[in-house]
């Protein structure tokens, strides 16, 4: 009995290893080598409108600073 579920035991180790090497890809039988196609213009998808988006952050940034450095005195004047 103890030899049987040794046995089991190994069988199922041997499987959990080999899995993964048997499941790899196989070359396939043509082997046709995939190519891209040529372009032929470019589009230009970008739009210009990343110097806009850079300003913008910039003056958010600058007016965060300029809010939090602000130097009025709201503390309580309760004790």
């Amino acid at each position: 009995m103890r030899f049987g579920k040794l046995g089991i035991a190994a069988a199922a180790a041997a499987s959990l290893v080999s899995a993964p090497v048997l499941a790899q890809a196989v070359q396939p039988v043509s082997s046709v080598a995939r190519t891209s196609a040529t372009v032929e213009s470019e589009n230009n998808l970008e739009g210009g409108s990343g110097i806009i988006i850079a300003i913008l952050a910039a003056a958010a940034v600058i007016a965060g600073i300029v809010i939090a450095a602000d130097g009025s005195d709201d503390t309580p004047t309760s004790p």
